[in-house]
């Protein structure tokens, strides 16, 4: 399959990190070989899956240094589960990047090394609309918004949109919106509800039907490094999770 999957919201606070773990560990519960990339320099999805990013070699010595991947991959306790860890370094990365040449595709080429090894590359974007997430957008065949149904996050959705338009356009014609996701989700908020129908009302079904509920077992599984599925694969919100990778997984079969 070897698809590469760029989680993307430039608004922060959005699950994109709890996403892109989750996601992960359900790929690979289902068996599929799948890489975490993050690429995000506050190192929370490589922290919350079980490492120090103090203490390892990071994504920074692949898009600056040009280390192999391969020598920076680390393996979690799940055998069909990957991570290419980040570090607060890249946030210095992205100056240096400025002046290297094809500075938007510095990560589709590190990827390009290690695509055929998984059959899932999930990538967590930071919360802005860099060159890292740029980056990300382009080496992506797809990319998953995740979105919090509050009044903000509409109005960032249509920024995020039009960028993925702009990305698809001039730099990478793979690109689709493979779906929004809707997460951290609380049915007894009557705004929540309402921004839900607006999301299906404009964007149909690009809609995922699986909503991730507000979780407290989910919230307690990235403080022990763990995805939520291996933390407590009972709990409403892994329950949520392998429901959304099935459903990702068939939506992109018919891609």
């Amino acid at each position: 399959m070897g698809k590469i999957i760029a989680i993307a919201n430039q608004k922060g606070g959005v699950g994109k990190t709890t996403t892109t773990i989750n996601l992960g560990g359900c790929l690979g519960v289902l068996e599929y070989k799948t890489l975490i990339v993050d690429a995000d320099p506050q190192a929370n999805t490589t922290s919350g899956t079980g490492f120090d990013p103090k203490n390892v070699r990071n994504i920074y010595d692949c898009l600056v240094n040009g280390a192999h991947p391969k020598d920076v991959i680390l393996k979690t306790s799940n055998p069909n589960l990957d991570v290419l860890p980040s570090h607060l370094d890249l946030v210095g990365a992205e100056l240096e990047m400025i002046n290297m040449p094809n500075r938007e595709y510095l990560l589709k080429s590190t990827l390009e090394k290690i695509k055929d090894d998984y059959d899932f590359i999930l990538i967590d974007c930071p919360p802005a609309l860099s060159l890292l997430t740029l980056n990300g957008l382009c080496a992506a065949n797809g990319v998953i918004v995740p979105m919090q149904c509050e009044y903000f996050a509409l109005e960032g959705l249509s920024d995020l949109v039009n960028t993925i338009k702009q990305v698809h356009a001039n730099l990478n014609p793979d690109l689709v919106i493979i779906g929004l996701l809707r997460v951290m989700f609380d049915s007894r908020m009557t705004l929540q509800q309402q921004v839900s129908e607006q999301l299906l009302e404009h964007f149909g079904d690009k809609v995922f039907k699986t909503i991730i509920p507000r979780n407290v077992r989910l919230a307690e599984a990235p403080s022990y490094g763990l995805p939520g599925v291996a933390f407590d694969k009972s709990s409403r919100g892994a329950k949520a999770y392998l429901e959304f990778g099935a459903e990702m997984i068939e939506r992109i079969k018919h891609m």
